[in-house]
């Protein structure tokens, strides 16, 4: 039997036993796995440990095993991602209709802002989905949004150019932070890519953490200050709704300048 032969056996038998493990109804004791998988003894405790060590199973007080935290945290946070997309929809669909720009709802990973519902354009130019499309905190709307109210850190190391008015030093980009908090909103002219602006605001879960962010975008050439003023007003009510149907019940939206047509 060749390595490879060995090396895809181990792996095909330790993903036997974590599905099992996954799929009870309740902890699986040592025996029961065993069985269940038809394996040596010895070959099973090997994979459960290694599985184990990779957060995938865990034991309970008894030695039962039952899914690990990454297992866990991943139902989790896919359960209430998928959640909140499906309560976000008519309020994307709100900003999408009084403004016909590209709208985008987005939470925060580890490392990018990471979109995960978009409502397209009405118009070609500036049409681009998105949605599973890693943008980087500091030259974005929406991940400024997470920057400002402490969702997540300022990247260390250097801030990349990513348009020609990315904002690439730390003063200039915590100034730009205290602005979104003092006004609500964040902005992003052309500091993601040439000619393109974007609108974002906070939404918040029931105790007021920053959970997501929606953002309005499209080109320069239909985005004026005059009309992203207008439209800055529309996503912070928008996000703000949102937030009181995700169960906060806290302050509206201040530093925005009122409403009028987009």
């Amino acid at each position: 039997m060749t390595a490879t032969h060995t090396g895809t056996q181990a792996v095909d038998r330790a993903a036997q036993l974590l599905v099992q493990v996954i799929q009870a109804r309740q902890p699986q004791s040592f025996g029961a796995l065993t069985e269940g998988a038809d394996l040596p003894k010895s070959t099973a405790s090997r994979l459960l440990n290694a599985l184990e060590r990779q957060g995938l199973v865990e034991r309970d007080r008894d030695g039962a095993f039952r899914p690990g935290p990454v297992v866990t945290r991943f139902a989790r946070l896919s359960s209430s991602t998928d959640n909140l997309i499906e309560v976000a929809a008519p309020f994307l669909e709100t900003l999408s209709r009084r403004t016909g720009e590209t709208v985008n709802l987005a939470i925060p990973g580890n490392d990018v802002v990471e979109q995960i519902a978009q409502v397209d354009s009405r118009y070609m130019l500036g049409a681009t989905n998105w949605v599973g499309l890693g943008v980087p905190f500091h030259c974005s709307a929406l991940g400024k949004v997470f920057l400002a109210y402490g969702a997540v850190e300022v990247p260390k190391g250097r801030l990349e150019q990513r348009g020609p008015r990315t904002l690439t030093t730390r003063e200039a980009l915590a100034a730009d932070l205290e602005l979104v908090l003092r006004r609500g909103y964040a902005v992003a002219d052309e500091e993601l890519e040439p000619g393109l602006v974007a609108i974002a605001a906070p939404v918040r879960d029931p105790e007021g953490a920053v959970v997501a962010s929606i953002s309005v975008s499209g080109p320069s050439v239909r985005l004026t200050p005059d009309r992203t003023v207008k439209i800055a007003a529309m996503v912070a009510g928008e996000a703000h709704a949102l937030s009181n149907a995700l169960g906060f019940l806290g302050f509206r939206p201040v530093g925005v300048e009122k409403e009028g047509a987009a």
